[in-house]
């Protein structure tokens, strides 16, 4: 007789209800399409990269925007990823009761090394099928940045990779972000 295993699918209200019980103290996780990913450590170079382009995007878009570094964001499809950077709305007080949804995020930008492959798929996907209108991978590896825009279909039309130049993002046509300033600070 053949067993067959099923993973628990956590929703994100459980999800939310083992948080509160203290059920994941001391340990970094995400909650993708009900699934419990754990995070790896972050290293020097990610913590720099990320600070810096935190800081960065802080004083380019000065009160238009919120920079939220390393806080999650509440998805659709039981998702609840901690994206390096979110860039929302300046709700204030909201976020004190909710994290962002999809409404409140202008565009998210994941530091990558070791997540890579997951960041420039599964994570992709998952910003795409939410209606994130914009996703930024900065590449660590090869320094550079890949630009995810023009959703169609829950999936992303149009990817771009660059090492140099300057990046206007969707929702702030007006401003001009250095790649390298990203990509290499």
């Amino acid at each position: 007789m053949e067993m067959t295993l099923t993973a628990y699918k956590w929703t994100s209200d459980r999800y939310h209800q083992a948080i509160d019980a203290g059920l994941f103290v001391d340990q970094s996780l995400e909650l993708l399409r009900g699934e419990l990913i754990v995070m790896p450590p972050e290293r020097e170079p990610h913590a720099y990269y990320n600070s810096e382009s935190g800081d960065y995007l802080r004083h380019i878009l000065a009160t238009q925007a919120k920079v939220r570094e390393a806080h999650p964001v509440t998805l659709p499809d039981h998702s609840e990823p901690i994206p390096d950077l979110a860039i929302v709305k300046p709700l204030g007080i909201v976020y004190r009761d909710r994290h962002p949804h999809p409404e409140d995020i202008f565009w998210i930008v994941e530091v990558s090394n070791t997540t890579l492959n997951r960041d420039l798929t599964v994570k992709k996907d998952i910003y795409a099928e939410a209606g994130i209108l914009e996703y930024w991978v900065i590449n660590l590896r090869d320094r550079e940045l890949t630009i995810f825009r023009d959703l169609e279909n829950k999936t992303y039309t149009t990817v771009q990779v660059a090492t140099t130049g300057m990046i206007s993002p969707l929702a702030f046509p007006d401003l001009q972000i250095s790649i390298q300033r990203l990509t290499n600070p």
